[in-house]
């Protein structure tokens, strides 16, 4: 069967466990040579590990997305392992919610930081590589499409209460794609972004009233969701439910195929049919 990916090389951030996971899964699974990023060095070489079991090639390339430095190494991994960098998933993230005047400055760069200029700069980081690289095969007489799929939320789409930090990021984030579409397509780079909604992650499925958290630099961050709060809110999506990791990878999916060569500067909610 002839895979859509065969021969690609794909970053994806924040694989190693969740959504990232499974859209590395999926570029894998499709013949995407795929690096692995996540904060842990652990989850991220088990996504490596199951990549390498199913057949697929991958390697890991941990550390915050934040740190300085990170975006180059990044990138380097792709180019210096595989030859060649085709796909961008900007994916690593998380939430820190609290209401504005309750908000922190911490609380609102984090979210800015991790969404929004990281992106930034694995995008920048790239650049020298996709410019290059696009201008050898125009004289050759060659169309080959690279593909940036950024990661958005429906709450930097329609806004939600308790989340300015990371509805502006998120707002901010299909702000930089749209740019990026523009500046990008001589290059012939489809640049888009996948606004989820309600997906089933650990930090959704979390009891927010048990005091769930993650930690993040030594900051231990509350996750979760008041179950009460999630039912309600599933109540109110049109297919009845909140989609699952997979079908979340499988909207990325959409955006890295031959079959969205022209489809550049969008933002595609992912929500359920939930506005």
């Amino acid at each position: 069967m002839n895979r859509k990916l065969e021969g690609k090389v794909a970053l994806v951030s924040g694989s190693g466990r969740g959504i990232g996971r499974e859209i590395a899964l999926k570029l894998a699974s499709e013949g995407a040579r795929v690096v692995i990023n996540d904060l842990d060095v652990e989850p991220a070489q088990q996504t490596v590990a199951d990549i390498l079991a199913a057949g697929g090639i991958a390697t890991a390339c941990a550390g915050s997305v934040t740190e300085a430095g990170f975006a180059d190494r990044f990138v380097r991994t792709a180019t210096d392992t595989y030859g060649g960098l085709d796909i961008i998933v900007n994916n690593a993230g998380y939430t820190w919610d609290n209401v504005v005047q309750k908000m922190t400055d911490e609380q609102w760069e984090a979210m800015l930081a991790v969404h929004l200029t990281a992106p930034f700069r694995i995008l920048r980081a790239a650049s020298n590589y996709i410019r290059d690289a696009a201008k050898k095969e125009a004289q050759q007489g060659l169309e080959v499409f690279r593909k940036v799929v950024n990661v958005s939320s429906t709450s930097g789409v329609y806004g939600n209460a308790g989340q300015a930090n990371y509805a502006a990021a998120k707002a901010g984030i299909n702000g930089l794609t749209k740019a990026m579409a523009k500046e990008w397509g001589r290059y012939k780079v489809n640049v888009n972004s996948v606004a989820f909604g309600l997906i089933r992650t650990r930090l959704t499925e979390a009891d927010a009233t048990a005091g769930a958290s993650i930690d993040i630099a030594g900051q231990q961050i509350r996750v979760g969701v008041n179950p009460q709060i999630l039912k309600n809110a599933e109540s109110t999506i049109p297919l009845g439910r909140g989609g699952t990791p997979q079908e979340a990878a499988g909207a990325v999916y959409l955006f890295c195929i031959p079959e969205s060569n022209h489809v550049s500067g969008q933002v595609l909610v992912c929500g359920g049919g939930k506005p």
